[in-house]
């Protein structure tokens, strides 16, 4: 395990190239975003997702103990914004990379901030 000298760290990425399907799915978002927080060692709490429609994206929060992890997509521009925000022993970087595994992107923007 490793200790970090900040309460929390939050990793904001930005996903481009995914395939639309993959940012339509409430459901298997939800169910993405659930299994990343167990990999990084998160307790969850609670999830809601909203789907806007044919076609249009999802906007989905997984609460955590830790904090949280949440996604807003924009499929007909291939795109997701992720926040994940961790703190204690959880690891957002392991959320992060499982969520890479899981949505294909072609390329990931990464912004990494110390909190506390």
């Amino acid at each position: 395990m490793t200790v970090y000298g900040t309460p929390g760290r939050h990793v904001l990425a930005d996903f481009r190239g995914v395939a639309p399907g993959l940012l339509t799915d409430a459901q298997a978002l939800e169910r993405h975003m659930t299994a990343a927080a167990r990999a990084a060692g998160a307790q969850v709490l609670s999830a809601h997702f909203h789907h806007f429609g044919e076609g249009a994206g999802v906007t989905g929060v997984i609460l955590l103990s830790e904090s949280h992890i949440s996604i807003h997509s924009w499929p007909e521009h291939r795109f997701a914004a992720l926040d994940i925000f961790m703190c204690g022993a959880a690891q957002p970087e392991t959320a992060l990379d499982f969520l890479r595994a899981a949505l294909a992107p072609e390329s990931v923007h990464v912004t990494t901030v110390d909190r506390g």
